[in-house]
């Protein structure tokens, strides 16, 4: 049971960590242009969303209600106010433009507000419907691991997300060291990318749940 537990742990925090999504380009591009700890600030949000998502499954899965999850209204509602959030995210790098001082890189406007970072890591988190999926199939796959006890259950995810925080934080870290070494066309192109990634997944969402159907 706990080499089982161990294994299921690591395979989320790889998931968590190393999708390629819009909170991870988000992420890097944070990193770089504010420092650790604005980055640092989105990826609370991020891990905080993750929390909060992760409960909220585990309570559906205790009490049998998870198939409010598998509504079809449900996933068209959360994909579209996705969508929509991800478009709004991924303009706004398209606004922003950065001057090269003598030792590093800034951006031209202040950087945001520390409650700002946190709200803009958990939004871009908390409304991807591929993470309501990603931690349905942990949750489901934990729980009978653990034997559907929900107190179990969230101190398992606990401290694997305290694993995954600190995987976010280590590639913070690594985002601000290499920001040394970009000129502003590079940056400029960082933002492009960023926010080209956003717009990308948003339009993604919304088409895939609405006009695809």
């Amino acid at each position: 049971m706990t080499l089982s537990l161990i294994y299921q742990g690591l395979i989320i925090i790889l998931l968590l960590t190393f999708s390629f999504g819009p909170a991870f380009f988000s992420l890097i591009n944070t990193g770089i242009k504010h420092g650790y700890k604005q980055g640092s600030l989105l990826a609370f949000g991020v891990v905080l969303s993750d929390f909060f998502l992760c409960s909220l499954i585990c309570l559906l899965v205790y009490f049998g209600a998870v198939n409010l999850l598998h509504s079809e209204k449900a996933q068209t509602f959360s994909a579209i106010i996705g969508g929509v959030i991800l478009i709004v995210f991924g303009a706004f790098y398209f606004q922003k433009h950065v001057t090269k001082t003598e030792t590093s890189i800034e951006v031209d406007y202040r950087a945001p507000h520390p409650l700002l970072m946190i709200t803009k890591g958990f939004l871009l988190n908390f409304f991807n419907p591929t993470v309501w999926f990603l931690w349905l199939g942990n949750v489901t796959a934990v729980s009978k691991t653990l034997d559907y006890s929900l107190i179990k259950m969230l101190i398992f995810f606990s401290i694997v997300l305290g694993a995954v925080l600190c995987v976010e934080l280590a590639k913070v870290f690594l985002a601000e060291k290499i920001k040394i070494y970009l000129t502003d066309r590079l940056m400029t192109i960082v933002n492009y990318i960023t926010g080209t990634v956003l717009v990308i997944f948003g339009l993604a969402l919304i088409y895939h749940h609405y006009f695809a159907k």
